[in-house]
């Protein structure tokens, strides 16, 4: 990766240390996450919210280790805080970013986007890997983000979230897909723009109590990042279902929004 993104690696590794990230559940010993798989050879990315928790401990709560390993923590790195890091630290840690997806990713999370993104000619994985995952804000954090509560969230935005904007403007991502409504919602804040929205009735979620939850699609491009330029206009569409947590999301509504975005991203997928 580039000395750019390395520098923003630098600045998020200050961030962390801050009395504000400890106090809104930030796992301050984990390094942040700027992506997954490398941004610079990619070309779609779909985007999240945070990091999991489980990128850095197993289901008891302690901190992957040996082979389990995906992304460095101080005590990998044998160091006391991180203000100690060096440049051979940095480079250790944005490794651990391109070659996710070769050393046990956490595949009950990313082979459903996988699965989305390959209508798009796109993949995560293997020598022909040419799709990135990246989250609005970097930090994995000890609970899920909507335990969060809005003030910790926003303050959490806030912090980091132009990282984002870093990362695109250094990149060769033309299409970002995104994955659920809350990510959709923080996308417009920290991008200042309002996407187009239909409902498509395929995508509906049906209910016990009669009242069906409606699919929505978004669209649109953008930009800058809040206050990044990104001297680009970058594709975004996305989709009000969580496709790993919201309830009822069938194989069907998968399906369709999987063609759906096969169909309407613009990027072109040239093969050799």
């Amino acid at each position: 990766m580039n000395r750019k993104i390395q520098n923003e690696v630098s600045k998020l590794l200050e961030i962390i240390t801050l009395k504000d990230m400890r106090s809104n559940d930030v796992i301050t010993w984990g390094s942040p996450v700027i992506s997954f798989g490398d941004p610079t050879t990619s070309i779609i990315a779909t985007l999240g919210l945070n990091p999991s928790n489980r990128e850095f401990v197993d289901k008891a709560g302690q901190e992957l280790t040996g082979k389990k390993r995906r992304f460095h923590t101080l005590s990998s790195l044998k160091l006391k805080k991180w203000s100690d890091i060096n440049d051979t630290h940095l480079s250790l840690i944005t490794k651990t970013y391109s070659g996710y997806f070769e050393n046990n990713p956490y595949t009950n999370w990313f082979n459903c986007l996988d699965d989305l993104i390959s209508s798009a000619g796109a993949t995560f994985y293997g020598a022909d890997a040419n799709a990135c995952h990246l989250d609005l804000v970097p930090y994995a954090t000890k609970v899920k983000w909507g335990k969060l509560g809005t003030e910790k969230q926003t303050t959490l935005l806030k912090a980091s979230s132009g990282s984002l904007g870093v990362i695109l403007k250094n990149s060769n991502i033309d299409c970002i897909i995104l994955n659920g409504m809350s990510v959709l919602r923080a996308f417009e804040f920290i991008s200042d723009v309002k996407l187009s929205t239909k409902e498509v009735h395929a995508w509906s979620l049906p209910r016990s109590n009669g009242k069906s939850v409606k699919g929505i699609s978004f669209s649109g491009h953008i930009s800058r990042i809040l206050n990044c330029k990104l001297g680009r206009e970058i594709q975004v569409l996305g989709y009000n279902h969580n496709l790993q947590s919201s309830f009822g999301v069938t194989k069907s509504v998968k399906s369709s929004i999987k063609a759906w975005v096969g169909r309407n991203q613009e990027v072109i997928i040239l093969e050799e």
